[in-house]
This record gives C-alpha cells, structure tokens and sequence, in this order.
C-alpha cells in the first residue's frame, strides 16, 4: 500500500496545481446534465495529469473519473477520482475546490485524499489507520450539543417533484436547531467535518466520486457516515452504475442521532 500512496499523493498533488494554472484563466464552461452541473478546461487538465500518473505504475487498476468514466484493467483495485470537485465555484474565482481521489478494494474505499489547492490543504486517509490533514492527526467534532455547531447542508435544483420542497423543510427544521447553516458545496464541507470545524455535512446530490473519501475519511476520524435516512452506503463500481447518485449524511459521532432526529424523514 506504500506505492499506492505515493501515488495517490502525486495525483493530489499534480492534479491541483494544474486547478491553480487555470485559475482565473479558464473562461470555458461547458453546461452538463444540469445548469448545477459544470465543466471547465481545468477539470479536464487536472484528469489528464492524474491519469498519467496512474498510467505510470506497473500494474495499473481500473480507474473511475468523473469526466472520463470508466476505464477497467482487470483489477480488484479502483481509483475513483474527481480532478475537480466544487467546479461552479472555480468559475466564479471562490476558493472552494480541490481534487478527490479514493482508491477501492471491490466495493470498500481502503485509502483517499482530498486536497484544497489555495489553502494547500492535504486530507489523507487509510482504512484501520486514521485521518491526517498535512501530516497532523484529525478528528470529528466530539460534542453532542447541535446548537454549538455549524452544519453544511448543500443542494442543487432538482426538477424531481417534491425534492426541492422537501430540502426547504430539513433546512428549516436544522436551522432550529444548530448554530448556524454552512454551504461551500464542495469537499470543503467534508474536510472541515473530518477535522471538526463542522459538526456535520449533508448532501442529498452526490456522485461515489464526491463521497467514497469522505465516507472513508469522516469514519477513520471517530465519526457516523450514513445515508439521509440513517442506512449504510453501499457503494457501487459496475460499469452501468457507477455514476448513480447517493445521499450522504456525515458528522461527529455524538451528533449523528440528534441529526436524524432533527431531520426526521419517516
């Protein structure tokens, strides 16, 4: 597992600083399923890098991008990666974006990192041995009072009848509740509820490229990672539905129930 964290490492770290030639240059954005859903020059430069990284080890696994798709060599093992993560915000010049990048065992995240280029914040996790972020042991918020907290809860438009109301009245119901809302709708959500900044992150909208680290991550910090409705996330690597969307409820593990009481989706 060592050489896969160096390159795990490269790719983070490669992948960002091709976000960061970009930045404030790229006026290229290109609309994809949805006007919430966008992409630029950069992601592209920053998969292509990342790729031929991986394309550089002598036994190459499959690999999963969110532009790319699904490229399978015939191995147990799979990087799932996002070059870009919180691309609306790069356009607009916001500061909230990074690279995702998990690698699978089957269907189990076994190591990740996320990595936040402006700040040059490097998140790093590894199944059984914890969460880093630049080499300093994290943990999750540790207490179990909500209205001490700050929770993310991130959303787009969804013409799906009834969804869109349906994440008014969570909102509504946690902004009784908490301190306060907080959106970057971006990994910065998660890694802040990885090193306890945030009590928690919620997202109904996201794709295993978004989220196979965080789950990974958020755990390996002493915190709960469950579905919107409290069930295990069970993610899955086929090639037809890899890119299914899942719903993510992340947070300090004293909070975890509060939360679900508060959001109470019976």
């Amino acid at each position: 597992m060592i050489k896969a964290r160096d390159t795990l490492l490269s790719a983070l770290k490669q992948g960002g600083e091709a976000l960061m030639m970009h930045l404030g240059l790229t006026s290229d954005v290109t609309v994809k399923e949805s006007i919430s859903s966008v992409v630029t020059e950069a992601d592209l430069a920053s998969e292509k890098v990342i790729l031929e990284i991986f394309q550089d080890t002598a036994d190459p696994f499959n690999v999963i991008t969110e532009e790319a798709g699904y490229i399978d060599h015939g191995s147990e093992y799979t990087w799932v990666v996002d070059p870009l993560d919180g691309t609306s915000n790069f356009a607009a010049g916001l500061p909230w974006f990074g690279v995702i990048i998990a690698l699978f065992h089957k269907e189990v995240p076994i190591l990740g990192g996320m990595y936040i280029p402006v700040y040059k914040e490097l998140y790093i996790t590894e199944q059984g041995k914890g969460s880093w972020k630049n080499s300093e042991a994290i943990r999750t918020a540790d207490s179990g009072k909500l209205e001490e907290q700050l929770v993310a809860y991130s959303f787009d438009f969804s013409d799906a009848p009834g969804k869109t109301e349906s994440e008014m009245e969570i909102l509504k119901r946690l902004s009784k509740k908490v301190r306060n809302i907080r959106s970057t709708n971006s990994l910065v959500d998660f890694c802040y509820t990885a090193d306890g900044r945030l009590g928690a992150a919620l997202n109904q909208t996201t794709k295993i490229w978004d989220i196979a680290v965080p789950w990974l991550m958020i755990r390996e910090a002493g915190g709960i990672v469950t579905d919107i409705r409290g069930e295990e996330i069970r993610f899955d690597l086929s090639a037809r539905k890899f890119s299914k969307n899942y719903t993510i409820l992340a947070s300090g593990a004293n909070l975890h129930e509060l939360l679900m009481l508060t959001i109470d989706l019976k």
